[in-house]
């Protein structure tokens, strides 16, 4: 069960200056018709992850029994979407202790930070471990370099046998890991090629370090193909809540002033669902001069750092609230304890990480800063298949909101090039030319 309260980003609770008038979000009635068409031609092109909730997940499964069978060890190589995702349904949907106590241990390579790099093969045996490499484009820079070492490691230490401990996960026909795969009988997953790298969570990219961590991944799907069907037939703002999420924070940005989207989840197993989403919202609606900046914040822990700036600092911001109503564990306070602290008797920890929220929510509407809660009943890979529906949905369709393509980054794209060019690479080297131009260490301070 997913919940969405919007009561506080509207004007009725916290005015005019900074709360959204209901007839804002009803006057987008037309535009939504319209525009609620137009998505649904698009869902065999732009919108194709929407038929991610359909697939067939069987031979996922099936490799996944095969990898718990043969491996300790789960290496993901990937960098962007192509491992926050994964890495969001690990520490959303296991333990939080599940490398100290379960098998298959499960690691992220996401960095050429080459200390990173040694610090998790010191945390793995390499006979026993597997590694997904997962690049779309198949030439990522980051996780070819890794590649390349992990390649090297594995050919010295099991000559030809080196082609069990990988998986590929990529384009269907072509890139460097496709033809290094092909030639080699490596084992490969396929990245649907209308499906961005952000916006793949529910292909293999997702899916298959899931199933081997264990994970319902068809009840993932369930909830995912639940918020599809919502968001697929209703076309009001007040009952489509990818609509809803996405013309509330439009219009807090365009007509409030509210540059900064935070999200605030009270709940450590949601930390990394903040990740996924601030790549999923800065590179998709971040162009043209458009676009909020997404912030991360963890409640509990960020009342204590980040709240007095969001209540008395610029009023640039709206935030969004992650509430857990049922946590898998809990503990309650014993009564047993001194008098001065008798006000917590009974209580458990769940029920002070709620009330902690909704005591940091009536801050917030006193200082009359927009925020919305999103409530999940329980954190479960059906709730979570929601939740990421939800927000690529709302993705997608402000694009329609701010006019821009929001399946592209040509931003990030001019960087890869600027990098191709320093490295070498043929082809580049008018980009070497142009970096020359441009880049200049004039003005330095050393201290030594």
């Amino acid at each position: 069960m997913v919940k969405i309260d919007y009561t506080s980003v509207m004007a009725e609770t916290i005015g005019e200056r900074d709360g959204i008038l209901r007839e804002e979000l009803l006057s987008f009635r037309h535009f939504i018709s319209d525009i609620h068409s137009r998505i649904q031609r698009e869902k065999e092109n732009r919108f194709f992850f929407t038929k991610l909730p359909y697939q067939d997940t069987s031979e996922i499964k099936e490799y996944a029994d095969y990898i718990r069978s043969e491996f300790d060890y789960f290496v993901l190589v990937g960098i962007g979407g192509s491992s926050l995702g994964a890495q969001m349904l690990f520490e959303s949907l296991t333990w939080l202790n599940h490398n100290s106590f379960n098998y298959p241990k499960f690691y992220v390579l996401d960095n050429v930070d080459p200390e990173k790099f040694e610090a998790i093969m010191e945390k793995v045996e390499l006979e026993k471990t597997c590694f997904n490499i997962v690049t779309k484009s198949g030439s990522t820079v980051e996780t070819i370099a890794n590649f390349s070492i992990i390649l090297d490691l594995l050919k010295q230490n099991f000559g030809e046998e080196y082609k069990k401990h990988l998986i590929f996960t990529t384009d269907p026909e072509k890139g460097f890991l496709r033809k290094f795969g092909n030639e080699n009988g490596i084992k490969m997953f396929d990245i649907p090629p209308k499906v961005g790298g952000r916006f793949s969570v529910l292909s293999p990219v997702g899916l298959l370090p899931a199933a081997v961590l264990g994970i319902d991944v068809d009840k993932l799907l369930q909830g995912a193909k639940k918020m599809d069907l919502i968001c697929s037939i209703e076309e009001h703002v007040e009952h489509n809540p990818a609509y809803l999420i996405a013309i509330v924070h439009y219009l807090a940005n365009m007509r409030r002033g509210k540059t900064i989207a935070v999200m605030m989840p009270y709940s450590e197993r949601l930390s990394a669902f903040v990740d996924w989403w601030r790549q999923l919202w800065a590179e998709s609606l971040g162009k043209d001069g458009l676009g909020q900046t997404p912030v991360k914040a963890l409640g509990t822990v960020d009342q204590h750092s980040q709240i007095q700036l969001y209540r008395d600092g610029i009023r640039d911001k709206i935030i969004t609230f992650i509430q857990v109503e049922n946590f898998e564990r809990n503990l309650k306070i014993p009564e047993s304890i001194p008098d001065e602290i008798s006000y917590l008797r009974n209580h458990t920890l769940g029920e002070i990480m709620n009330k902690e929220l909704l005591g940091t929510k009536a801050a917030l509407i006193k200082s009359k800063i927009p925020n919305l809660t999103i409530t999940l009943d329980e954190i479960n890979p059906y709730n979570i298949g929601m939740l990421i529906y939800l927000y690529e949905f709302a993705t997608g369709f402000s694009g329609y909101l701010y006019k821009i393509n929001p399946f592209d980054q040509p931003a990030v794209e001019e960087g890869k090039n600027f990098t191709y060019a320093l490295m070498g690479r043929e082809g580049y080297q008018h980009k070497l030319e142009e970096f020359r131009e441009l880049y200049r260490e004039k003005y330095k301070l050393e201290i030594q």
